[in-house]
């Protein structure tokens, strides 16, 4: 296996804790331990292994989100990377040519392609307002006959949702194919409109959902995940698993298991959509002063907004200058395979959203406008 560098993730690993202003994060401010419960309960726990699929009251836990599913049809892993590594990892070595909404997350390409995988694009395009996905342009990539199609919903970058003619066109393309639906749900509960996103489970018999408490339940450092599918699906992807971390800590576990509990997950998945909520309100009044530079299309879910800039920069170039001379750190289109467009995030608390967006104001000012380009 020969795998790129994974850009974005470089990135944020060199900077996101150097910088004064990180506004390249996805997901909300993170909980702490006392929100979730009362630390002292922690004391008689066990720091052993343990089970290496996951503990039977986290699975039943995460199985409830899922009408149908139980314990056989979850696999827990170290945050929804690992679930979505394994799986391309069993997917993409079969010398075949896998399916993948972009712009996307861009780890199941890279991990896809270094299997051997020849990965081809199923693209959502800007169209009346809306990041879409165009029917008719399911048809070339799917005509090769994939045997996985990775979709991403709600999506990263855009914060785009997917609607039922979307996700029901691509359940019948896989339908027809053979294909399973690799679909990455990790920002489903964090929708601006406090609806939750509908899932892929159910919707095909060949689906494996991955998700994970990194971005709506804002508990990225307890690196849990999970994958949901056929109970021979589960077996399958746990075996890849024991080549890689084998199993989660018991601690990150019994801390998951309480955010996932009804109530509390209620309250968790709350508080994150009021933060997403106040904190786009801040975001795009500072886009609307800039309108002259930005284009963007409000994201239904994610705490994060994709703009299209008119500035005579590359991203990358742009991104590099605003972290080494103002000290912003922001994720550029090139990251997404895409060009003048940069990914803010705004789920961090509003004295380092305010203060990151006004220096990002400076440098803009500093920076020649060119015409605005024909859209993709």
């Amino acid at each position: 296996m020969k795998i790129d560098t994974f850009l974005m993730e470089r990135m944020q690993s060199l900077w996101e804790n150097v910088v004064a202003w990180n506004l390249s994060e996805s997901g909300v401010h993170p909980l702490s331990v006392s929100e979730l419960l009362d630390p002292s309960t922690l004391g008689p726990l066990e720091l052993g292994y343990g089970h290496t699929a996951g503990s039977l009251p986290l699975r039943a836990a995460v199985a409830a989100m899922y009408p149908g599913a139980g314990c056989e049809n979850v696999l827990i892993t170290n945050g929804t990377a690992e679930a979505n590594f394994i799986a391309a990892w069993h997917f993409g070595d079969r010398g075949t040519q896998p399916a993948m909404m972009v712009p996307n997350y861009m780890q199941l390409w890279g991990a896809l392609e270094g299997f051997g995988g020849s990965v081809r694009p199923i693209r959502l395009r800007e169209s009346s307002g809306k990041w879409r996905l165009h029917l008719d342009d399911l048809e070339p990539p799917l005509s090769a006959q994939p045997q996985v199609i990775a979709i991403c919903n709600p999506n990263n970058p855009t914060g785009a949702i997917l609607n039922d003619d979307e996700m029901d066109a691509i359940c019948a393309m896989a339908n027809r194919t053979g294909a399973w639906i690799l679909a990455d749900e990790v920002y489903r509960g964090a929708e601006r409109n406090g609806s939750l996103t509908e899932s892929f489970w159910g919707r095909s018999e060949r689906v494996i959902v991955t998700g994970g408490l990194s971005k709506a339940y804002g508990l990225p450092g307890l690196r849990i995940g999970w994958v949901v599918g056929s109970p021979d699906i589960v077996q399958e992807l746990w075996r890849y698993k024991d080549y890689t971390t084998i199993g989660a800590s018991p601690l990150s576990e019994r801390l998951a298991q309480e955010a996932l509990g009804p109530e509390k997950r209620a309250w968790v998945l709350d508080r994150t959509r009021r933060i997403i909520r106040e904190q786009y309100a801040v975001v795009e009044e500072w886009l609307r002063a800039r309108s002259e530079t930005f284009e963007w299309i409000p994201p239904e879910a994610g705490a994060f907004v994709y703009a299209r800039y008119q500035l005579d920069i590359g991203s990358t170039d742009l991104v590099d200058r605003l972290r080494m001379e103002k000290g912003v750190l922001v994720v550029p289109g090139d990251h997404f395979g895409m060009g003048p467009y940069i990914r803010i995030g705004f789920g961090v608390n509003q004295h380092v959203l305010r203060n990151g967006l006004a220096r990002l104001g400076e440098l803009l000012d500093e920076i020649p406008s060119t015409p605005a380009p024909a859209r993709p």
